[in-house]
């Protein structure tokens, strides 16, 4: 199964990526954990992408497509994908689609994790985390027992400072001005299924797995 997974911040696409690669038994791949790897390993286009990074540019799609080609070519991969966090625009998945052509390897499919505004805002800005151990709360959806501690150790909770409303926003705007165009991108390839984003971790799961089942 070669798929993308589509959705918002805060739409659950990392936690469903997760546990669709250990139940399909494919890679989970996210161009940010490329980056960072390519960049410790010191690859050639570990080092262009380390270039820009140093230099505050952004690191360029070809860089980025030539990391996931190299990717896909692994033995883990040969069954399948889950592409987390890319394409994010028309032209970046203009340059997957090339790039997958070339391999004769079109995605099978795009899942799109659908979730409204009001509860991504929900989602985002309610999170609070363990600053001992790291767990995560939501004081609107999953609060703690006793509010401000965490109830594994008792640590304080925090909220990070990118997850307040105006920040959360404006990263919800940019998602919608520049990746959601993709819906109607893979809608005109017939390739685009999309699964409510709401409800429990596994219902969801369930949703996307018979999805792959089909595909």
């Amino acid at each position: 199964m070669r798929t993308v997974l589509l959705g918002a911040p805060g739409s659950g696409k990392g936690t469903q990526g997760v546990g669709l690669s250990q139940k399909y038994n494919i890679p989970q791949i996210s161009t940010g954990d490329l980056l960072r790897a390519a960049v410790n390993a010191g690859s050639e286009l570990g080092k262009k992408a380390k270039s820009a990074m140093d230099a505050g540019a952004l690191v360029s799609d070809d860089i980025v497509i030539g990391l996931i080609r190299e990717r896909i070519s692994h033995d883990d991969a040969k069954n399948g994908y889950i592409l987390d966090g890319f394409p994010r625009n028309i032209p970046q998945a203009e340059a997957l689609d090339i790039m997958l052509s070339e391999l004769n390897q079109p995605l099978q499919g795009v899942v799109l994790l659908d979730v409204a505004f009001e509860e991504l805002m929900q989602r985002l800005t309610g999170r609070r985390t363990c600053k001992d151990c790291g767990a995560i709360y939501n004081i609107h959806l999953s609060p703690s027992k006793v509010d401000g501690h965490c109830d594994a150790c008792s640590g304080e909770l925090f909220q990070r400072a990118d997850d307040n409303e105006e920040t959360i926003a404006n990263r919800l705007n940019v998602y919608q001005q520049q990746t959601a165009p993709l819906v109607e991108y893979y809608q005109n390839q017939n390739k685009l299924h999309t699964i409510p984003g709401t409800g429990s971790i596994d219902d969801i799961s369930t949703a996307i797995g018979a999805i792959f089942d089909t595909i």
